[in-house]
């Protein structure tokens, strides 16, 4: 194995402190890390499912299909699973993934929806063009949570839905490399207003949502669990 091989290898040991460095010898070990995952899971499944997202994105934040009735929706990080598949009742149906060109390999032209390649940082999207924008699972992904919110509250229309589910958890990784607190939306209240937050336990990572076991926050030393958040784009002043 050459050292180039081996660093790779190595960087799915290590955590974020790490990154930069690696990043700096052309090593993107968080892209790496995720592409690992969704070819380990279509290994296993033989084609990526999607079965359960309509789930996700209705039962989840208490709503149903109807919400998005002639919508145009947008998922933050929507991986390649199609995950908006199944919303044909939507006007517009939009995932983006800064790995959307590397998920092609893995069956994305096959769904009925649009990706779009791009960092959330910077999105090649119009302002206030979405009805819905949704973040399942992704937020805590991104490079820069900061800048990805600015970009959310840019996108969505006035009076909007954002529909965010994260994981609140004490270590970054690779995958995950930011650790965000339980009052992080707080800081964007000028634009957003929160219509409904629960917070679940952190349970199997993909049925979390779904089994929707309250979690109890009294232990100030426990921190990880799940936030979901219904949040609307104020219309102004």
């Amino acid at each position: 194995m050459n050292v180039k091989n081996l660093v790779k290898s190595a960087a799915f040991a290590v955590h974020t402190p790490l990154r930069p460095l690696l990043q700096a010898v052309g090593i993107d070990t968080k892209r790496l890390y995720e592409l690992a995952y969704w070819r380990k899971q279509q290994r296993r499944e033989g084609q990526l499912g999607n079965d359960w997202y309509e789930q996700l994105f209705t039962t989840c934040f208490d709503l149903s299909p109807d919400f998005y009735q002639d919508k145009r929706v947008l998922d933050i990080g929507c991986g390649p699973r199609g995950s908006l598949e199944w919303a044909g009742m939507a006007r517009e149906r939009v995932g983006l993934d800064p790995l959307v060109d590397d998920y092609r390999a893995l069956g994305i032209d096959r769904h009925a929806m649009t990706y779009v390649a791009a960092p959330a940082e910077r999105m090649p999207l119009p302002d206030a063009h979405f009805d819905i924008v949704t973040s399942i699972n992704s937020l805590d992904h991104v490079d820069d949570v900061d800048a990805v919110m600015r970009e959310i509250i840019r996108v969505l229309k006035p009076g909007g839905s954002f529909l965010l589910a994260v994981e609140i958890h004490p270590k970054p990784t690779i995958a995950e490399p930011h650790t965000l607190s339980w009052q992080f939306l707080e800081k964007f209240a000028a634009d957003l207003e929160v219509v409904d937050e629960q917070h679940f336990e952190a349970a199997d990572p993909e049925h979390a949502l779904i089994a929707r076991i309250p979690f109890e926050r009294n232990d100030p030393q426990r921190r990880d669990g799940w936030l979901r958040a219904t949040l609307r784009k104020k219309s102004g002043p």
